[in-house]
């Protein structure tokens, strides 16, 4: 069990970092206040007024604001980033040359070109040794 553990361990931590570095963390966050803002709607009002009441701006709850001022301040550190990746999107849209395979060289060589001189004489063998 901890072999699978040790092997697995790498790649959900590699994971973690990536759902971390792209803000998604910051998505279940704000979808976690979401259902809890809907749960404690719909225990005094109908689903439909719930559900229009949680998605209302105007009814944000302490979870919605920190997930919304960590948003903003990811957004003033971007700018940075765009900037170098201009040159990426541009490696992206570039398209490799299409390949289109070509019929061989019409030009084959002769049928006698392609063996060796051929020998006339007898080959010298040594006399059998008795």
């Amino acid at each position: 069990m901890f072999d699978a553990l040790k092997r697995r361990l790498p790649s959900i931590a590699l994971l973690l970092a990536w759902v971390c570095a792209n803000g998604a963390l910051l998505d279940a966050a704000q979808v976690l206040a979401w259902a809890k803002m809907f749960r404690g709607y719909a225990a005094v009002l109908p689903a439909g007024e719930a559900l229009a009441k949680t998605f209302d701006p105007a009814n944000s709850c302490r979870l919605c604001v920190r997930v919304a001022a960590a948003r903003r301040a990811a957004r003033e550190q971007l700018p940075a980033a765009i900037e170098l990746s201009a040159e990426k999107l541009t490696l992206a849209v570039h398209r490799a040359a299409v390949f289109t395979p070509r019929p061989p060289a019409p030009d084959w060589p002769e049928p006698g070109a392609l063996h060796g001189p051929s020998r006339v004489e007898a080959v010298p063998v040594r006399p059998p040794r008795v």
